[in-house]
């Protein structure tokens, strides 16, 4: 059985920036080990902190090339354009067309407290723009056209999932739009 319970859309926990990581010791080590199993049970390849319920800024994830474990990341340069279908663990078993940027440069903290930048590309880029938007409190749902967004909301609240998914899964009213 997983550690952990994956926190689904509705879930105010999703909606909220998580905070720095300050202390990589132990404790960590083992938030991240029993995040790895839970994705893995899942089964997905990325996995964020919030997810689990916990407000930190880190996130675990597998495309295939054993897993690893991200603190504080950050992405800081973006480029090209690559539209995938793409889903959520807290949204499961749904999945939309959502455009991103092709290729990221990210930086950020391993384990064992060592400074990383990771240039990726098409499937990790979008892994870690989606991991980096759960640490932000951003839901795949903000990535939507609005149309598209209200169609998949009455399907979540016509599929049960997760508590008040209809409240929660609204975008924030932050000024910003995504466009996408």
């Amino acid at each position: 059985m997983a550690p952990y319970a994956i926190r689904m859309v509705g879930d105010p926990v999703l909606r909220q920036r998580a905070a720095e990581v300050t202390t990589i010791d132990g404790r960590l080590a083992k938030l991240a080990d029993d995040m790895i199993v839970t994705m893995y049970e899942a089964p997905g390849v990325g996995l964020a902190a919030p997810q689990v319920g916990v407000e930190k800024r880190l996130f675990v994830y597998d495309i295939g090339e054993g897993p690893r474990t991200l603190v504080n990341p950050t992405i800081i340069e973006t480029a090209g354009e690559w539209a995938f279908d793409e889903g959520c663990l807290s949204v499961p078993g749904l999945s939309w067309e959502i455009v991103r940027p092709k290729q990221v440069l990210l930086t950020g903290i391993d384990l064992d407290g060592n400074d990383v930048a990771i240039e990726a590309d098409e499937i990790l880029a979008r892994c870690f723009q989606h991991e980096i938007d759960h640490l932000d409190g951003v839901l795949l749902l903000e990535r939507l056209d609005s149309d598209t967004r209200k169609v998949a909301l009455k399907t979540i609240r016509e599929l049960g999932i997760g508590p008040s998914a209809l409240a929660d899964a609204e975008p924030k009213r932050t000024g910003l739009s995504f466009g996408r």
